[in-house]
């Protein structure tokens, strides 16, 4: 179906930071799979792993347990928790929009009967579910799709006293926020509002819920970007690079926040299955070995100050290895980043203006450099 348009470039191989197109011409990747492969592609010892589990156990449902998916959820505990356990319960999905659908039937069902709007922020992005899409604070993306579930608001971004009054009733059963935005442009909050937003949900009795899909797993120079603020949300979605490409989510919360949850109240067929497990304990495991957070907040400090000097780029937001790179009046982002793809790198047009950079946290300093030389050329 027509949901995507005419690819560019078909790519058929990848190894590391590193794709190979169909004529076999090499492209140094700084999107991956958009935040996906955070330890580049094909790792062998992911490709190991999903060998060895391939030839032991593929699936048997969640009738009836295994035992990797336990061991994930212990480790997640303890990165929410900045190498404290927690005590906190795990729901595996597929998708980061999975994620988010069991984050807003638990919010509906800690609630109670009558309590179930979610707050959001304009320019967010949660998912392309119809809930999900509803969250989203993207208004031109849901006029094909109405009537949407009802349940959700949103507010300014940023802007505390836009979300005081909208946490306005005791309708209100949770907020939603991204700590970067980043379908919205790389747009990270602040500490201070992180922790105004932890304060109004304490006084009116609301989950803070952070949506970590993009961010989460050492994208940002910590294990979450919530870390940054010092606070503690009631739930976690994660996705995107728990798999480093094979298709997992998650969805932490507190025991507090979970016990709402009895049996039956929410499923999935394919969600924690041993393949997908196996590939994201691997994944986890050799992020907490590399110590991803220091690479990031390291290999992100030479990205952001090689941006910063580049002639064309007018500005630098995010943080870790998220960067988007304003772009000088007059440059249009599409043609940049089709200009950077012509010459051998792959970025996003994350809005008119600005590209988005987001490669693997195991970057090495040299294909920073030369990523920085790629887009140089391309802007000239």
């Amino acid at each position: 179906m027509h949901t995507y348009p005419e690819p560019p470039v078909t790519f058929v191989a990848g190894e590391g930071s590193w794709l190979y197109d169909e004529t076999g011409r090499a492209y140094l990747d700084f999107l991956s799979g958009l935040a996906v492969t955070s330890l580049g592609h094909s790792h062998p010892a992911v490709a190991d792993a999903l060998a060895t589990q391939a030839r032991t156990l593929l699936h048997v449902s969640n009738l009836f347990g295994t035992t990797v998916g336990p061991e994930v959820a212990a480790i997640l505990d303890r990165l929410v928790g900045d190498g404290q356990p927690l005590g906190g319960r795990v729901f595996f999905a597929n998708s980061g929009a999975e994620a988010n659908e069991c984050a807003f039937k638990l919010a509906r069902k800690w609630g109670g009967h009558g309590r179930y709007v979610v707050v959001s922020a304009y320019g967010s992005f949660h998912g392309r579910t119809l809930a999900t899409l509803h969250a989203t604070g993207q208004p031109q993306k849901h006029e094909a799709f109405q009537p949407l579930p009802e349940g959700f608001r949103h507010v300014a971004w940023c802007d505390l006293d836009a979300l005081d009054r909208a946490i306005d009733s005791d309708i209100v059963a949770a907020v939603l926020l991204e700590p970067v935005q980043g379908e919205g442009g790389v747009n990270p909050a602040t500490a201070e509002y992180f922790q105004g937003v932890r304060r109004l949900c304490d006084e009116r009795g609301a989950l803070f819920i952070v949506d970590e899909v993009q961010t989460g797993l050492g994208r940002t120079g910590r294990w979450f970007g919530f870390q940054h603020a010092g606070i503690r949300p009631d739930v976690v979605t994660m996705a995107k690079a728990l798999g480093n490409g094979v298709p997992i989510g998650a969805c932490w919360a507190t025991a507090e926040a979970a016990a709402a949850f009895d049996p039956g109240d929410h499923a999935t067929t394919f969600g924690g299955q041993p393949l997908a497990a196996r590939a994201a304990l691997t994944t986890v495991r050799i992020m907490q070995r590399e110590n991803v957070p220091e690479l990031s907040r390291r290999a992100g400090a030479r990205l952001a100050e090689g941006l910063a000097a580049t002639p064309g780029v007018s500005g630098v937001r995010g943080l870790g290895l998220l960067l988007a790179a304003e772009l000088a009046e007059g440059i249009d982002s599409k043609a940049a980043a089709a200009a950077c793809l012509e010459g051998g790198l792959i970025v996003n047009a994350v809005t008119p203006t600005a590209l988005r950079f987001e490669p693997s946290l195991l970057v090495t300093d040299d294909e920073v450099d030369e990523a920085l030389t790629i887009l140089g050329k391309a802007l000239a």
